[in-house]
């Protein structure tokens, strides 16, 4: 396999990208790069002028496909003994349950989104809400201090960070939506707590 994605890489990521759902087909170029800037400005791009959503293939590809109640996600926390699971199903629940929200507090596609979580089933969550709906995420590490959250803030420019009110890493606590406000110059309507959302907002499609 990696054999042939080496010599014939159109026809390889051709044949890979054939099972995931499209709604409009790539061009004829699969794969372009240029890493060398001798030959010109770098440039990667793959499969031009294809339109899908990675959200529809990584959720609703498998529950329509009689996966969904096979687990989709396994969560082991901080301390021993506590875990969770989803199923397709639930995710995608989940996930558009977010989705939603996001689009009515104005996100948009093509609008930015900073997510700053611990290692949360949120979190991926998050991701695939911002995907189900064109928004550009970027996630920051959750042990990033106010001032270096700040400064994504600043080049991100997001309409929304998603965080929580704490997290935990080892026995230690970081008071996230603290260093939220902190970096954001105190209380702003883009911060949002995730386990709120879920809590008060019952799953609807999108």
């Amino acid at each position: 396999m990696y054999k042939r994605s080496i010599e014939d890489p159109a026809g390889f990521w051709s044949e890979m990208a054939a099972d995931f759902y499209w709604k409009k087909k790539w061009g004829q170029q699969v794969n372009f790069e240029n890493l060398d800037i001798t030959k010109g400005n770098i440039k990667i791009e793959s499969f031009k002028g294809g339109i899908t959503n990675i959200c529809y293939n990584c959720l609703d590809r498998n529950t329509e496909s009689g996966n969904g109640e096979k687990i989709a996600i396994h969560w082991e926390g901080n301390d021993r003994g506590v875990d969770d699971s989803l199923t397709y199903n639930q995710l995608l629940d989940r996930v558009c349950q977010l989705a939603n929200y996001l689009r009515e507090n104005g996100v948009k596609k093509g609008d930015s989104v900073i997510i700053y979580l611990p290692m949360l089933m949120e979190l991926p969550i998050s991701m695939l809400a911002c995907a189900r709906i064109g928004a550009v995420h970027s996630v920051v590490f959750a042990g990033y201090s106010a001032k270096s959250l700040e400064e994504r803030i600043i080049d991100c420019k997001p309409k929304i960070v998603i965080t929580c009110n704490a997290g935990k890493r080892g026995t230690k606590v970081i008071n996230l939506k603290d260093i939220v406000d902190s970096a954001s110059g105190g209380p702003r309507n883009f911060s949002i707590g995730v386990r709120n959302i879920f809590k008060n907002f019952r799953p609807q499609g999108i």
